[in-house]
């Protein structure tokens, strides 16, 4: 069995995220994972799950935030509008 590197929980099916920086890390629930790993937004403080607003190397939840934050977050959309 393998340790959960955030709540220490032993558990037979620990999981290994590896990261692109060569980071190694164990966890027993993706709620762990998402707590050691995923990004904070800087306008409201909540982790980042799913794909969130990249705008300047800044990270944020989502446009709102983006815009709030940033002059180049105007640009910021939540959604992608489909092509024809």
């Amino acid at each position: 069995m393998a340790q959960c590197e955030v709540c220490g929980n032993d558990y037979a099916m620990t999981f290994e995220i590896r990261t692109v920086g060569g980071g190694v890390h164990t966890f027993d629930s993706f709620e762990c994972a998402i707590h050691r790993l995923a990004p904070i937004c800087e306008h409201c403080g909540c982790r980042v799950v799913g794909h969130g607003v990249e705008v300047e190397g800044r990270f944020f939840c989502c446009a709102h935030c983006a815009r709030q934050m940033s002059e180049q977050g105007a640009k910021a959309r939540d959604a992608v509008t489909a092509s024809s």
